[in-house]
């Protein structure tokens, strides 16, 4: 069993590419399956395991009150485990062919309104040092362009191409994609970089040391920044590019042209913004209406 987890990680890692949290993901639901065989079924041999066999383990993460969303994912794991498996000949049937994923309630992307992020650029002293410039300009990528976190850490100062006002990004299974900025983005992006003279310059948001900023320095600053303007409780940069998305679409942007800004591989991705939107048009129709 071992060994064959290990051949799918690095299957993952090298063949598919995926990022290391997903990665990590994959090796965590993986190591509690096994444990669970171990425990519950003393199963070291894969060949021994059935759809019978699944399902207890999902019925009792379902006992320990895991949330269907995180089931799913572990069953997700599971299948694209399996499928590895049958390509590689190590088992000759595959148990989740019989296995059903428990149903999920649909979750609304969280977002900021639009004047609470006015309020954030255009009123907030963010200082006027090289740190307070970069945590600003932080705040306005993510929101103006829907960048992930992951991508925003990476960028490097020549993706920033200032002629056509434009960001090359890689994203998920290192995807290049172009992301356009406005002539004040523009003058934000020029301003930190006149600041940061000092420092290597390779990576666009870099530490003293020289090395790009970390994820839970991002994060933290976020959370922060957004503390002051919301009382939503989950504030991260992914909260922005759910706002720069649902922003967007609000404003009569094309449900495609979303799509391909946030780098989504199909467009029912992008569609769950949609439900945003309709939940302010029933929310006025409420407000406004006399029977409403």
């Amino acid at each position: 069993m071992d060994a064959s987890r290990d051949s799918f990680l690095q299957y993952l890692q090298f063949e598919k590419r995926l990022s290391s949290h997903t990665i990590l993901a994959y090796s965590s639901d993986l190591d509690q399956f096994c444990s669970f065989l171990q425990t519950t079924y003393n199963i070291k041999n894969i060949s021994e395991i059935n759809h019978t066999v699944v399902r207890s383990w999902i019925v009792e993460l379902m006992d320990q009150k895991i949330s269907p969303r995180s089931v799913n994912r572990k069953i997700t794991t599971l299948k694209t485990f399996y499928k590895y498996l049958l390509r590689q000949n190590s088992v000759k049937e595959n148990p989740m062919l019989k296995i059903m994923s428990p149903k999920t309630s649909k979750r609304l992307p969280v977002f900021i309104e639009k004047d609470n992020m006015n309020v954030l650029i255009d009123n907030v002293d963010f200082g006027d040092d090289v740190d307070g410039v970069r945590n600003k300009l932080i705040i306005e990528l993510f929101y103006a362009t829907g960048i992930r976190l992951s991508e925003l850490i990476n960028l490097k100062q020549a993706n920033v191409d200032f002629y056509a006002c434009q960001l090359k990004v890689l994203g998920k299974r290192n995807k290049e994609r172009i992301l356009p900025f406005n002539n004040e983005m523009k003058n934000s992006l020029q301003n930190y970089i006149s600041q940061k003279v000092d420092l290597p310059n390779e990576f666009l948001f870099e530490m003293k040391s020289g090395k790009k900023m970390y994820e839970k320095l991002v994060y933290r600053l976020v959370n922060n920044y957004l503390s002051l303007v919301t009382t939503i409780d989950k504030k991260s940069p992914h909260v922005l590019r759910h706002t720069f998305a649902t922003h967007m679409l609000n404003n009569g942007a094309d449900l495609n042209a979303i799509k391909e800004l946030l780098g989504h591989a199909n467009l029912s991705a992008t569609q769950v913004y949609t439900h945003n939107t309709v939940e302010k048009l029933k929310n006025i129709h409420k407000q406004a209406h006399p029977k409403g």
